[in-house]
């Protein structure tokens, strides 16, 4: 057993407070401030569609989807989805019919948390087409979290290591490729880690599951992929 270093566990101490106290702010404000997602969808740049984590509407990623419509992007959400606690297979199968319905073509994926397994499923069994060119996720459990496993919610639960769409997604390595995983070294909520085998991994020095979205190099990758040539 290694020995236990005291400043790792003050430094994991301090990025899990200040990683709720980011969130707990984010969430007031996507609650409290005004919803109009078609204010994003001008630009002449890649679209770019967000999709957010379990328990988050689409205005917590707010400040990522005004940096990317400020740098000319279109930024699609799905406000449908509302809090986005359905199951990751079905949640899929109604941004694969958004991207059909409003004719999106070489879009950019962004997304949090179980975002990420959505949009992994949509590029791995719905989209025939590619009309999805590529995907960031930021701290997507694609391996599932072992937390998961004890809790009571079927929303939480869904994240189990055992879950049968984080063993298919899991085996379907066929978009993998495509995919960049941005994630801390620290995660009090994926404890494995979001390491995704064959994407381009992005691992910062940093802790956390929400203010990762925040940190300068996700936004810097984030832009970097919507922004890459044809």
């Amino acid at each position: 057993m290694p020995p236990i270093d005291p400043r790792r566990i003050v430094r994991h101490a301090v990025w899990w407070l200040e990683d709720y106290a980011y969130a707990a702010v984010w969430q007031i404000r996507a609650v409290t401030s005004p919803r109009d997602p078609e204010r994003y969808l001008g630009g002449d740049g890649r679209p770019v569609l967000v999709i957010p984590g379990v328990w988050e509407t689409w205005a917590f990623l707010r400040p990522m989807i005004e940096r990317l419509h400020a740098e000319g992007h279109p930024v699609h959400v799905l406000d449908d989805l509302r809090w986005n606690s359905r199951p990751v297979a079905a949640t899929a199968r109604d941004v694969a019919a958004y991207l059909v319905g409003h004719g999106l073509t070489d879009v950019v994926i962004v997304a949090h948390s179980k975002g990420g397994l959505i949009g992994k499923y949509v590029m791995a069994l719905l989209d025939e087409t590619r009309r999805v060119r590529s995907m960031v996720a930021v701290c997507s459990p694609f391996s599932g979290s072992r937390y998961a496993t004890w809790l009571v919610l079927p929303a939480l639960r869904a994240f189990s290591p055992r879950d049968a769409t984080t063993v298919l997604l899991g085996r379907d390595e066929s978009v993998n490729g495509r995919i960049t995983s941005v994630y801390g070294e620290f995660d009090p909520h994926i404890p494995e880690g979001s390491e995704l085998p064959g994407a381009v991994n992005v691992r910062l020095h940093a802790g956390g599951h929400f203010r990762v979205l925040a940190h300068p190099r996700t936004i810097a990758t984030v832009l970097a992929a919507a922004d890459e040539p044809a």
